[in-house]
C-alpha cells in the first residue's frame, strides 16, 4: 500500500489560487487515533481564514503556521486503521468528526485530503440515515450551533470573554437568527424550533421558502427591510453573521434577553448592551465526538436537516473557495472524495 495520498495543499498564504491538489504523505496513526478513509470534507469559514493567514485576527492570535499545510477540519468516511488503544471504533466503520478544532486552527486538523487522522474523541459514527457528503457537512456548523444554544459541552476557558458562555432556556421564547440560511443559521433555525422557540430567520428573499420548511415562523427579508427596524421584545438573537455590526440587534432585545453574535471580534457595544440589560455572550467551537453521537439521531430521523448550496471533486477545491467568496451560500459547501 502506496505511503502517499491525494490532498489540497497550499505553500503560502493568499486567495484561492494557492490550492493545490497534489501528493502528500499518509498520516500515522498515533496512540488514540483512528485513520478515516475520507468521502466527504465540508469547508467552513475556519478554512479562508487560515488559506489567508488569519489576517482579520490580532497578530497576537495569529497561530504559528508551517508550510506545506492542508486545510480542513470536517470530514465523513470510513476507518481503515485504528491504534491499539482504541476500543470503541473497528475498522470499517463509517464515521464523521470535526478534526483538532481548535487546537489544529493553524493547519492541524489536515481534512482536505483523501485519508486523515482522527483523534478517538473527536469521532462519532455517521448517522445511518444521511450519506457522507451531507455527514461532513455537519459537524463545525452544527457543533457550533449546539454549543451556542444547548449544551457547550467542556470546561475549557473561554479566550473571547472573562465567563463561560451560558446557553439560554428556549421552550417559548422568541429568537431571531440573522444569516439563517448560512452554514450555522439553517442549523440555529432548526434547534431553536426544535426546542419549542418561536424564530425569526432573517435573510434574503430567495431563502425564505427553504426556511420556513425548516421551521421558521417568519422570515425578514434584509434586502427590503431592515430587521433591527422591525423585529422588537426578542428574546435572543442569535447572529450567525456576527462582526462589528452585531450591535445593531441589540435595540430589538427584550431587557433580559441575549445576544450572541457566532463571530464576535469586532462587537464594540459593549457598554449599550449593559445599559440596556441584554447580555452579549459567545463561544469557540470544540471537537467533540460525544455531542456529535448525541446529535446523530437527530440527523438520522431528518428533525435536524443538513442543506447543501453545492459541492465540489476534492481536486476542484479552488472553485470551492471561489463560490464561499461570492457569499449568499444555502447551507454549506462540501468536497467529495473519490478512491
Amino acid at each position: 500500500m502506496s505511503d502517499l495520498m491525494k490532498a489540497v495543499r497550499q505553500h503560502a498564504f493568499g486567495g484561492p489560487e494557492v490550492l493545490v491538489y497534489e501528493d502528500a504523505p499518509k498520516p500515522d496513526v498515533k496512540p488514540g487515533e483512528v485513520r478515516v478513509r475520507v468521502h466527504a470534507v465540508g469547508i467552513n469559514p475556519p478554512d479562508w481564514y487560515l488559506r489567508e493567514g488569519y489576517k482579520m485576527l490580532p497578530p497576537e492570535w495569529q497561530p504559528p503556521v508551517t508550510f506545506p499545510l492542508i486545510l480542513g477540519t470536517d470530514i465523513s468516511g470510513v476507518i481503515e486503521a485504528v491504534a491499539a488503544d482504541v476500543e470503541h471504533f473497528t475498522v470499517g466503520d463509517a464515521v464523521y468528526a470535526m478534526v483538532r478544532f481548535p487546537s489544529g486552527m493553524a493547519g492541524g486538523s489536515k481534512a482536505y485530503a483523501e485519508y486523515v487522522s482522527v483523534p478517538a474523541t473527536e469521532l462519532s459514527l455517521k448517522p445511518q440515515g444521511i450519506d457522507h457528503v451531507h455527514a461532513a457537512a455537519a459537524p463545525m456548523s452544527l457543533l457550533t450551533a449546539w454549543q451556542f444554544l444547548i449544551d457547550l459541552g467542556h470546561n475549557e476557558t473561554n479566550p473571547l470573554q472573562p465567563r463561560q458562555h451560558v446557553p439560554v432556556p428556549l421552550a417559548g421564547k422568541t429568537v431571531l437568527v440573522n444569516g439563517g440560511a448560512g452554514g450555522v443559521g439553517h442549523f440555529a433555525v432548526q434547534i431553536a424550533k426544535l426546542r419549542g422557540a418561536h424564530v425569526t430567520a432573517v435573510a434574503s428573499g430567495r431563502h425564505e421558502a427553504l426556511l420556513r420548511d425548516l421551521g421558521a415562523d417568519a422570515v425578514i427579508d434584509y434586502t427590503q427591510t431592515a430587521p433591527e427596524h422591525v423585529a422588537h421584545d426578542i428574546d435572543l438573537v442569535v447572529d450567525a453573521v456576527g462582526g462589528p455590526s452585531s450591535g445593531r440587534f441589540l435595540r430589538t432585545l427584550r431587557r433580559g434577553g441575549a445576544l450572541f453574535p457566532i463571530f464576535p471580534l469586532g462587537f464594540a457595544d459593549a457598554e449599550e448592551a449593559e445599559r440596556l440589560g441584554v447580555t452579549v455572550s459567545a463561544t469557540q467551537v470544540r471537537s467533540s465526538g460525544a455531542q456529535l453521537s448525541e446529535i446523530a439521531p437527530l440527523l438520522d430521523r431528518g428533525e435536524i436537516r443538513v442543506v447543501l448550496d453545492s459541492t465540489y471533486p476534492l481536486a476542484d477545491a479552488r472553485k470551492a473557495h471561489e463560490r464561499a467568496a461570492q457569499g449568499h451560500i444555502q447551507g454549506k459547501l462540501v468536497l467529495t472524495v473519490q478512491h
